[in-house]
């Protein structure tokens, strides 16, 4: 049961983030069409991150007492509905507003993939089981880009929008029909009252080293896919095609890294092991505006994606085990959180800093960031026993 259960859900969730993929290539280039600035740029993005960000918790928390299966179901409904609403705006609020629902629908599909995959983890292997969610993952987000860039170059950018909707749909109906309910014994123990099991979380310094390297590794993501299109058209008169060949460079390499890294995450001492992906990332990203050229660009992506492939694995492993401490639903709603805190910081952040002093030095500045905010959370890390309050 628990083979079909991981089949159904990783390749549902495949094919949802090949319809998120699709559109990371043409969402910069139609919001600037629409007469977003560098700040309205990062609002956008901003928009998705907070939504998503502050219901995550809670989803995850009642997904825990209630069952995951109706969440998840619900935000590929709005995934689905969010890719056709794209095509009806025609001003930069209503992508605000469009995104912010896209970030409701965010909030419950990962956290309950992860949660899922959480509970299906064997003691020990839980780097291995993430990696393989993360294969998903990153195989879709990575593919997709490609697809996007060719939509736009032969179809136009509406074209990207109704691919998502409908590949999100047909994710919803795998998910419905093959992803079978929980059973109330299957459940996760009753943990407290959800702002309790929140409040123990924060007092662990283990979890919020987990919780601060995976809120800086998201920083990084704005000038590095949100703003990267801005600066292929600028610098190199980029087609659609060149730049999802850039960001896939990224995902693709990230996706087929999974497997060994996550085996690794598993009997190494997995702080290491994220100072050293940390460190990878930092130095992609600050070398970013020195390419000269495709072949640069590509190669330093698919470095920053080595990085990724290192660091996402033993993250994500860390978090499934703190989740049988506190539930897989709420860890992981938790955990996410964090991720849109730093898309949410790297939006508004990145984003003024590239209307006022330039968008190379917000590649240089994030790195920066990164680096500094690894250090510290290694720290926090350490060596403190899984589950302490």
């Amino acid at each position: 049961m628990n083979k079909s259960i991981l089949f159904t859900l990783l390749s549902a969730l495949f094919i949802a983030l090949v319809g998120i993929g699709i559109i990371a290539p043409v969402m910069p280039i139609y919001a600037t069409d629409l007469g977003a600035t560098g700040f309205t740029l990062g609002l956008i993005i901003a928009g998705f991150s907070l939504s998503r960000g502050l219901l995550q918790p809670f989803v995850g928390g009642l997904a825990d007492k209630h069952g995951r299966k109706r969440f998840l179901v619900s935000g590929l409904f709005i995934y689905s509905l969010a890719g056709y609403a794209y095509t009806l705006a025609y001003a930069v609020e209503h992508l605000v507003c469009i995104r912010i629902m896209h970030g409701i629908g965010s909030a419950m599909i990962i956290p309950m993939a992860m949660a899922y995959i959480g509970d299906m983890s064997p003691q020990g292997e839980e780097g291995k089981y993430m990696g393989m969610l993360n294969i998903a993952l990153f195989s879709g987000i990575g593919g997709g880009p490609i697809l996007g860039g060719f939509f736009l170059d032969i179809w136009g950018q509406d074209s990207a929008f109704y691919a998502m909707s409908a590949l999100s749909m047909v994710s919803l109906l795998m998910v419905a029909a093959l992803l079978p309910e929980q059973a109330k014994s299957d459940l996760m123990p009753d943990y407290g009252p959800m702002l309790s099991v929140f409040r123990r979380m924060l007092r662990s310094k283990r979890v919020m080293g987990m919780l601060l390297s995976r809120m800086a590794t998201m920083i990084i993501m704005i000038p590095s896919i949100a703003f990267l299109p801005l600066l292929m058209k600028a610098f190199m008169n980029s087609t659609g095609i060149e730049i999802g060949l850039v960001v896939a460079s990224r995902t693709l390499v990230n996706a087929v890294l999974q497997t060994p890294f996550g085996r690794w995450a598993d009997y190494w001492y997995k702080g290491r092991i994220i100072f050293i992906g940390s460190t990878i990332i930092s130095i992609g990203v600050f070398a970013v505006p020195f390419a000269g050229d495709l072949m640069q660009l590509m190669l330093l992506f698919a470095l920053i994606g080595l990085g990724e492939a290192v660091v996402w694995p033993a993250l994500g492993a860390l978090a499934t085990e703190e989740g049988r401490h506190y539930g897989q639903g709420s860890m992981m709603g938790v955990f996410n959180m964090a991720m849109s805190g730093g898309l949410f910081v790297g939006a508004m952040g990145v984003g003024s800093m590239v209307d006022f002093i330039g968008l190379a030095w917000a590649f240089y500045i994030v790195a920066v960031v990164l680096f500094v905010s690894t250090v510290v959370a290694v720290r926090l890390i350490g060596t403190e026993p899984s589950g302490a309050a």
